[in-house]
């Protein structure tokens, strides 16, 4: 008998336009992305509320979507003053605070919306005259009876169209508790004949079922001003209903030894739990589950790129001689990590390195190393930088470092979107005819007509300033996998290291070269003492006076809507500022300094990303050579610009830039014999979230313990970045931050798991959820880290 074994899909794989119709499903994939069952399934209960719960509605935020439980107070409908119609005023409130729902022309809802009523309400909160209201928002009333009425708002679509659904507050349990609670009236009165005591009874049991009934967990879901959270509930309960028993990916023997529930089992409880600890333990299996589907990707990932074949490249007279002419010994950590790459890059196997170091800890020098490497056997190099400004100082500073005859033998050559036409050409047959060992470049590498001889070595500097599809493109550029070499100034904490770049080797210097200075940081408090701003300028005068240099950093360039640094930087709002205050820009700043007469006479320029690339190297060049005192810049000078007389570092609205960038800013001055200084300027209140950031950094100068402060301030959701998250291969349940344990012990067992069944033959679901896990878009996000 011949013939391929039929693939059964999995019903996770089943599309919503089959399981929901398509009104609902396009609503779904358009609001919240949500594709398949499996998507929605995944789609967990952000928190759990209850019928008898109030929700505060103090400290709702303005123009944000809320999901809250309250109660109905005053009802009130008013005709319109400057048109025809009516306006229906509808307060709820939780005892503490009070919101305002609006309706207009909608006076049919006073029936509904009755003082006492309890219900879940959804919309965006607005700010109507000082007082917190919600415009046509949606709701969902909690009936006496058990079952809950739907209300207004968009609650259309195939799922949930009706004006009453069964229990649509709180899964399947709900409607019958409530049912019976309803009934117990009926329970009492047939009782009546077997006497008082029957009847009480009938009446103790009727309200017990109305507590329970009272008290089931409703879940409520991340949801959109499109598609409310019991919308998305009553959905799940849809699909629920349909679903077969799922294969659990977690191997029966580990789940057991963890004490975790089956997979279906989890995936029902989270969305229909009776009581908390339901919930509270499928939580714990799916996080377990997600973690160890994630570790086993990463780790049958790596166990692929180790099965393809690179070109061995071994070190020899080229790389000894430039060890001989270095005037410095190196570190202890530079020599051990350059003994990593050179054992990784002399097997036939692709390198996949992350190298972390400090500020100042020689990484550039550790990745020149290894370009030598390559070079000895005809391999060339491409090496990555985020700006223009940071590939020009790579280009020098690799020549200089170099020397004359070895510069002239490898050829390092600059690849940039704004060189002129007749230099783009010269680069271009430099890296295909293979003349140039070492290119050298920012993102025109990556372009199709850019190709190379014999690329051996991609090095890529900062990887947080690169998507992954951007890293792929220059990898895919060699005939054989190249070695691939990816260096970070931001030290990354071992759990996000574990999850993110599960897939790669990782490597650290943490000891800095002798010589470099320390740096003393100080947070200005504007918010306390505004009158601080001058005392800047003045220590920064000091420090010309003695011969040195400033850095001012702005996070805008100018006013212009929408024009900020070159970097995104966090929201000050979100991150936890007091009120909205005007933004320092490079424009504004420049102009203010060269009035100020504590500056008189000094040269002051600006550098920002909106200047063409001859400008920004020019600028550059003048600062290193020390022919401009102050330089206003954006971030477009955080990493890698280096002048040692550098002394002091003023970062504007420091507030408004993240741990790592700040870190990063201050690791442009004491780079010599000069000590440095940084000032970090904020508005920011006392104990807001944006002020524990400047003050974390002001704090220490130790990387390492800045990335797990940084983890612990930061948001779940900016842990990984959307270039690192991967689409659908991002978190759900997982918390970086607080789960170093679970993902260490799942890399573990997943680990385990593979070397005794490399292909999973034993494993069919763990095999199928890693299918699930890496379709296209994500199997391409772990290719590429």
């Amino acid at each position: 008998m011949t013939g391929s074994v039929a693939v059964v899909a999995s019903p996770l794989d089943q599309k919503l336009s089959v399981a929901l119709g398509e009104r609902t499903a396009a609503a779904f994939s358009k609001g919240l992305g949500l594709i398949t069952v499996g998507d929605l399934l995944s789609h967990y209960p952000r928190r759990y509320a209850r019928r008898g719960e109030l929700t505060e509605l103090t400290h709702l935020p303005i123009d944000e979507n809320v999901t809250i439980v309250a109660e109905v107070l005053r009802v009130m409908n008013r005709p319109m003053r400057a048109k025809r119609g009516s306006i229906l005023e509808v307060t709820i409130g939780d005892g503490l605070g009070i919101l305002t729902l609006t309706f207009f022309n909608q006076a049919w809802r006073a029936n509904e919306l009755t003082p006492g009523a309890r219900g879940i309400f959804a919309g965006k909160v607005g700010d109507y005259r000082g007082s917190l209201q919600l415009a046509h928002p949606d709701y969902e009333l909690f009936d006496e009876t058990g079952v809950d009425a739907a209300g207004g708002g968009n609650a259309g679509g195939d799922v949930g169209d009706g004006a009453a659904s069964r229990a649509g507050g709180g899964g399947n349990a709900g409607g019958d508790v409530g049912d019976a609670a309803a009934g117990s009236g009926d329970g009492a009165a047939s009782g009546a004949g077997d006497g008082v005591a029957a009847g009480a009874a009938a009446d103790s049991a009727g309200a017990e079922r109305a507590k329970a009934w009272a008290e089931l967990p409703i879940p409520l879901y991340p949801a959109t001003s499109t598609v409310a959270s019991w919308q998305i509930q009553k959905a799940v309960a849809v699909v629920l209903d349909a679903l077969p028993e799922i294969d659990d990916p977690v191997p029966d023997a580990v789940r057991g030894l963890l004490k975790l529930m089956p997979y279906s089992r989890a995936l029902r409880l989270i969305h229909r739990p009776t009581i908390d600890a339901e919930w509270g333990g499928a939580r714990k299996t799916l996080r377990f589950q997600e973690a160890f589907v994630l570790q086993a990707a990463l780790l049958q990932q790596r166990q692929r790129l180790r099965e393809t074949a690179a070109t061995a490249r071994t070190a020899g007279v080229i790389l000894d001689g430039f060890d001989a002419a270095l005037p410095f010994t190196l570190t202890g950590d530079q020599a051990l990590v350059g003994l990593q790459i050179s054992d990784d890059l002399a097997v036939p196997v692709p390198m996949n390195r992350l190298v972390q170091g400090e500020v100042g800890s020689g990484k550039t020098l550790v990745a020149l190393r290894a370009m030598l490497a390559v070079a000895e056997s005809g391999g060339q190099s491409a090496l990555l930088a985020p700006t223009e400004v940071l590939a020009h100082q790579h280009l020098r500073s690799i020549v200089k470092t170099l020397g004359p005859d070895l510069a002239a033998r490898l050829r390092p050559t600059l690849l940039t979107g704004q060189l002129p036409v007749a230099e783009r050409r010269k680069a271009l047959l430099a890296a295909v005819s293979g003349s140039a060992r070492i290119v050298i470049g920012t993102h025109a590498l990556l372009g199709d007509k850019v190709e190379f001889f014999d690329l051996g070595l991609v090095v890529v500097d900062e990887q947080h300033r690169f998507g992954v599809e951007q890293r792929e493109a220059l990898r895919l550029k060699g005939r054989q996998p190249p070695h691939v070499l990816v260096l970070t100034a931001t030290p990354i904490p071992r759990t996000v290291a574990m999850t993110v770049f599960g897939d790669l080797d990782i490597s650290s210097i943490a000891e800095l070269p002798a010589g470099r200075s320390p740096i003393e940081s100080f947070v200005v408090p504007l918010a306390e003492h505004p009158g601080w701003v001058s005392r800047v300028w003045s220590r920064v005068a000091e420090e010309l006076a003695k011969g040195h240099q400033a850095f001012v950093v702005c996070p805008a360039i100018d006013a212009s809507p929408g024009e900020q640094s070159d970097l995104p930087v966090p929201d000050a709002q979100a991150a936890g500022a007091a009120a909205p205050r005007p933004t320092a820009t490079v424009t504004d700043v420049l102009a203010s300094l060269r009035a100020n007469p504590v500056l008189a006479g000094k040269r002051i320029e600006a550098l920002h990303g909106r200047m063409s690339g001859d400008d920004k190297d020019e600028i550059m060049r003048s600062f290193a050579e020390g022919r401009i005192d102050v330089l206003v810049a954006t971030t477009v000078i955080e990493v890698g610009v280096d002048v040692p007389n550098a002394s002091t570092m003023v970062v504007l609205d420091a507030d408004r830039f993240g741990v790592s960038q700040l870190h990063q800013l201050r690791g442009r001055v004491g780079r010599g014999e000069v000590p440095g200084l940084a000032l970090f300027v904020t508005g920011a209140e006392q104990e807001t979230l944006a002020r524990e950031r400047v003050e974390a950094v002001a704090s220490t100068l130790d990387g390492f313990e800045l990335a797990n402060k940084d983890l612990e301030l930061r948001q779940e959701g900016d842990v990984l970045g959307t270039t690192q998250s991967g689409g659908r291969s991002s978190l759900r349940l997982v918390r970086v931050a607080k789960d170093g344990a679970l993902i260490a012990d799942a890399r573990e067992r997943a680990a385990e798991v593979l070397a005794a069944d490399p292909t999973l033959a034993a494993h069919p679901a763990l095999r199928e959820a890693l299918d699930r896990r890496l379709d296209e878009t994500s199997e391409a996000f772990l290719a590429k880290n």
